[in-house]
């Protein structure tokens, strides 16, 4: 390892390593490598199928790895050192390190059965445990902050998809976790809908919260990411600011790309 990288991966929040996924003959990552600081956000581009989603699930590991390793905060995530080898960390453990990473999906998956404020306060009292009336004046705050205070008591179901989504982020942050991850969570969406999620993500950037962000939104990348990365084919093809990687990338497969959705 450079002098260079370890550097970087000395003050990253997130570092991913050499990491390779494989599906069997299927490699979807070859060798990712990707640094992200504390309180930016970093936005992940791509075709479908160039491996923004196993990329992202991998660094919770709801993916496991089949090479390289992921760091959060400095904590290896889903394995622990033994010598020169990982090892794979108990289940308990992987749930307990993944609190620390909120997860918003891009189908919402909020529990039906609860209402909006039992699906924030669940988590909190389950996983940390967390007093029940601490959980739920958070969770009460968090949903003033997406703007859904008046549906604390609904259903999932009596709710549009946009609210629906902004309920998962406000239940990601019940959470308080380091890291905030989002996989295409405005593709499910009617397109009149997606800005009242995008602003509810702009928000949490203005806030400092270290976020990445898989979307195919290039107008929301170009406005909040301070790091966008083009993947294709598995690798990272380019990465560097918006202002480089939209408006003058160096790569001809990223002008492709950007040519077909721009």
């Amino acid at each position: 390892m450079s002098g260079d990288t370890a550097t970087a991966g000395a003050t990253a929040m997130v570092e991913v390593r050499g990491v390779h996924k494989r599906f069997g003959r299927l490699e979807v990552l070859r060798g990712i490598d990707l640094d992200v600081r504390p309180g930016t956000v970093t936005v992940v581009l791509g075709p479908s199928g160039s491996g923004k989603s196993t990329l992202l699930r991998a660094v919770n590991h709801l993916e496991k790895l089949d090479q390289g390793y992921v760091r959060v905060d400095g904590e290896l995530i889903g394995y622990r050192r033994s010598g020169d080898k990982l090892r794979e960390l108990p289940e308990r453990e992987v749930l307990k390190q993944r609190t620390r990473l909120g997860f918003v999906f891009q189908n919402f998956n909020l529990f039906p059965h609860l209402t909006v404020l039992e699906n924030l306060v669940e988590a909190p009292v389950g996983a940390l445990g967390v007093p029940k009336a601490e959980a739920r004046a958070r969770a009460l705050e968090l949903l003033e902050r997406v703007g859904l205070a008046d549906k604390a008591a609904e259903y999932p179901r009596r709710l549009s998809g946009g609210q629906q989504q902004r309920v998962a982020i406000a239940r990601a942050l019940a959470l308080e976790p380091k890291v905030l991850l989002f996989d295409e969570p405005t593709s499910a969406l009617d397109p009149e809908l997606v800005g009242e999620v995008l602003d509810v993500i702009k928000d949490l950037a203005r806030a400092g919260t270290t976020m990445i962000v898989v979307t195919h939104e290039i107008g929301f990348a170009r406005e909040v990411a301070d790091t966008v990365v083009f993947m294709d084919g598995g690798v990272i093809v380019e990465q560097g600011p918006p202002s480089q990687v939209l408006d003058d990338p160096r790569q001809e497969r990223t002008r492709a790309f950007l040519a077909k959705v721009l």
